[in-house]
């Protein structure tokens, strides 16, 4: 009976083997059936079912397979093909990771040679305390930093060049691999996995300096070309020509070079240099691009053009590129400079003589630029608009450039300075032979029989934060920008018969949109496009669209990124504007100032506040003096608009022009007065405007009044219960009770949602956040609400001041009581999970 069993059990197993074998589990295919299998998931990978059959039908090396086993085959097919890229990212993931822990290695070798540097000099000046001052120090522990006196050489012997560049070489290795300065770690740049790199600077050494160290996906020749070429980079640099190249005893190359750079603004001179720049390859294969100032003449092709710079200082200076295994370079980058800071104004200083101004522009900027260009090599950067990254770029730097030439304004692109009305506080510059075309094609360049005007000014500001003006005119360009005048600088760029607004009157809704083209990788550059709303008032044409198109580059926004320059320029556009497409650009350009320790400045009135920003920014632990520290700041603020003329209206141009940017300048001031942090602390006093209560009152009356659990806390008292209140996570706005209800209060959430800054809160009014079916509800509960206190509104959709359509699971509102007489102050709303649509 057992061996019965157990044949039937071997035969059943038996039978369900050959089952699974007959249908396909396991099936061995051909190098034919493999071949055409593969061709149709080169075309497709994951075919339907109808697809799989005609295949099987079409092809007849594959009939005696089942369309389960083909469908089988594909779905391995498409598990192998995700194994291989999750593999091959791990690799190069090791791969960045090795290279990036043998960069942090070296980095804490030379942390720890520079610690064993200064205890050395640390028992040095212990033993000098308690002995007779010697004439003369201990050698070793001398700091190898050379000074101006001995970098300054003579180039008209060329049989010395070689040594020269040898010894820049080596002081050039001690500074970026060694311990020659001492480093210190960039502010607010700590390294991390997701950081561009490793950034220091040196607040001990002559004159300022920077340095960088990361891991870049490019060859080693391929970013020492990127980084020779300076003006594709660094957008302070006019130009650069090497005026003689000579080959090197030991295979490198030796240039002398003359560069250009700006001035940042109207209030100071330009720079020069003239230097000896040495590229040569290391015994480990590392590839050095070192260079340093020499003395002598060097300058340029237009000795008379050079005479408006002022020659500045490049101390042993460049680029460490060594190839990693698998693909890849490590590369250490110094900037040294002396920019001559006694040729500027004394308030100006503080900007040559920041080594954080200098990490910014150069240092930083280097190496970003260095990865955002393997980034799009590799693919990773998708940009909108059809447009090509190398485009976009060079749209980036045609804006930056036709902006700081309107600044400085050089005698030989063609401007003059025409006389100014005595103020002297806005300077009027005229180019006649200005050609505005992008590219050397004389098809797409566009002249005038006029040229082009500028208007420029610069101003100091004091405790404005760059990053928050800027992003306020950006978001808000109707509180300072006049769009008449946007139209005739819009309108002067076209040919034809309306060349000039006035010929067709125009109405400017006030609406702008921003639509982005492209951001650099973290974000510290955004290029876009701003659409400004417009119709026509005649009435042959009234429904004809008279829209406005800027082309607009914002960048330095971040408020935590110490020493960068804050910029918003801007140039109008066809709508669909061409690659080479004419531009004039204007803007703003606002760049912090250092302060030297021990610097007092004058502080602002704490009584001027416009709005309850003083109540939010603060929390019980600060202390005075660090408030004073922290917002006792200055910044430069440099202003220049270009508009194109006819000759014929040369002086009414520049009047106007001249009008105008005086407005702007009184926009601006008026808009910095707002925003700035001065009278921070609510103990001060800071009040929303006459008769308002004071922001902790008031954020004690919105939560008492409030009925539902997750705001009455009425264990926080005082700033605490203000700073819930504003950090709370569901948008919470106050608007007034009048024939026309406008905002007075927005927490964070709120500001957000609106899009919008508490400066310019109290410009918008009930009616326009809420759509139809919204205003509705308000309505119909609104006796509701004034009854009994409170009434929860429908889910719907709001408005932000930008356009975007904004979402909420529900509304609730509340009337606002004062704490004394139970008198009705304001009506409160809360929107509960909003989200953009």
């Amino acid at each position: 009976m057992a061996m019965a069993v157990a044949q039937h059990r071997e035969s059943s197993s038996s039978g369900s083997i050959d089952k699974h074998l007959d249908s396909g589990k396991y099936v061995r295919y051909t190098a034919e059936q493999v071949e055409a299998l593969e061709r149709v998931y080169a075309e497709c990978p994951k075919p339907s079912s109808l697809r799989r059959q005609q295949l099987i039908r079409e092809c007849p090396i594959l009939s005696n397979i089942e369309p389960k086993q083909i469908k089988v085959w594909f779905q391995n097919r498409r598990c192998r093909e995700k194994q291989r890229k999750e593999a091959s990212r791990l690799q190069t993931v090791n791969r960045k990771l090795t290279a990036m822990n043998k960069l942090l290695m070296e980095e804490n070798d030379r942390l720890q040679k520079q610690v064993s540097q200064l205890v050395c000099e640390n028992g040095y000046m212990r033993q000098q305390l308690h002995t007779t001052p010697a004439a003369t120090t201990d050698a070793s522990c001398d700091s190898v930093v050379t000074t101006p006196q001995q970098t300054m050489r003579d180039a008209n012997n060329p049989a010395g060049l070689l040594s020269i560049a040898e010894e820049t070489l080596t002081e050039f290795l001690s500074k970026a691999t060694g311990t020659a300065v001492d480093w210190v770690q960039m502010p607010g740049m700590k390294p991390g996995p997701d950081s561009v790199g490793i950034f220091a600077i040196s607040q001990s050494c002559s004159g300022v300096a920077a340095r960088a160290c990361g891991l870049v996906s490019l060859e080693p020749t391929k970013i020492a070309e990127i980084l020779k070429d300076r003006p594709s980079w660094f957008r302070d640099c006019r130009s650069l020509e090497v005026f003689t190249m000579f080959p090197a005893g030991n295979g490198g190359t030796i240039e002398l070079v003359y560069t250009q750079t700006y001035a940042p603004t109207t209030l100071a001179p330009a720079r020069d240099f003239w230097t000896l720049r040495y590229t040569t390859s290391l015994e480990n294969g590392s590839l050095v691009v070192c260079e340093r100032s020499l003395s002598g003449s060097g300058s340029g092709p237009n000795p008379a053009a050079a005479a408006q710079f002022v020659r500045a200082e490049t101390l042993p200076s460049g680029y460490l590129i060594r190839p990693c295994e698998g693909g890849g370079s490590i590369i250490h980058i110094v900037d040294h400079l002396n920019l001559e800071a006694w040729s500027v104004p004394e308030v100006l200083r503080p900007l040559y003589e920041s080594s954080k101004v200098i990490a910014q522009k150069m240092t930083i900027a280097a190496l970003r630029y260095i990865r955002q260009i393997a980034q799009e090599t590799s693919g990773e950067v998708v940009y909108g608009l059809g447009r090509q990254p190398a485009v976009l770029r060079t749209f980036s730097q045609r804006l930056s450039r036709g902006f700081n030439d309107a600044v400085n304004g050089f005698n030989d692109d063609g401007w003059t300075v025409l006389n100014c009305d005595g103020a002297e506080d806005v300077i009027i510059a005229v180019n006649s032979t200005k050609n505005l075309s992008g590219t050397s094609n004389p098809a797409s360049s566009l002249t005038f029989l006029g040229g082009i005007l500028c208007a420029k000014a610069s101003m100091l500001l004091q405790n404005v934060p760059p990053a928050v003006l800027v992003r306020f005119l950006r978001e808000h360009r109707s509180e300072w920008a006049d769009f008449n005048v946007d139209a005739y600088a819009a309108a002067s760029l076209k040919a034809g018969t309306y060349a000039y607004p006035g010929m067709r009157p125009t109405r400017f809704t006030g609406s702008q949109i921003i639509m982005p083209l492209g951001h650099t990788i973290e974000h510290e550059e955004m290029l876009e496009v701003i659409r400004l709303e417009g119709h026509s008032l005649a009435q042959e044409d009234a429904f004809v669209s008279r829209d406005i198109h800027l082309l607009q580059i914002c960048s330095g926004i971040d408020e935590h990124a110490v020493g960068a320059c804050s910029e918003l320029i801007f140039a109008p556009i066809d709508e669909m504007f061409p690659d080479d497409a004419p531009l004039v650009p204007s803007g703003f350009r606002i760049i912090p100032l250092d302060s030297k320790p021990g610097d007092k400045k004058d502080t602002v009135a704490t009584n001027r506040t416009l709005d309850l920003t003083s109540g939010f920014e603060v929390s019980p632990a600060t202390t005075q003096g660090a408030d004073a520290s922290s917002h006792n700041t200055r910044s430069v603020l440099t202003i220049a608009f270009q508009f194109p003329f006819d000759s014929s209206l040369q002086d009414n141009v520049a009047v106007m022009a001249r009008q105008y940017v005086r407005s702007v300048i009184s926009s601006v001031q008026r808009v910095a007065m707002a925003i700035s942090p001065s009278g921070i602390n609510p103990a001060v006093g800071a009040k929303l405007s006459p008769g308002s209560p004071e922001a902790v009152t008031l954020a004690h009356w919105i939560c008492q009044s409030y009925r539902h659990a997750y705001l009455s806390r009425y264990s926080l008292v005082g700033d605490m219960m203000l700073k819930h209140l504003w950090h709370h996570q569901d948008a919470i706005l106050c608007c007034s009770l009048k024939s026309l209800p406008v905002f007075i209060f927005a927490n964070q959430a709120g500001l957000d949602m609106l899009e919008t800054t508490l400066v310019a809160l109290q410009d918008i009014t009930l009616d326009k956040i809420f759509d139809e079916s919204g205003r509705k509800a308000l309505c119909s509960d609104f006796a509701k609400l004034m009854e009994q206190g409170f009434a929860y509104l429908p889910a719907g959709i709001c408005m932000s001041t930008m356009g975007r359509h904004v979402s909420y699971d529900q509304a609730i509102a509340w009337k606002v009581l004062t704490g004394e007489d139970n008198n009705v102050h304001c009506l409160a709303f809360s929107f509960i999970n909003w989200s953009f649509v």
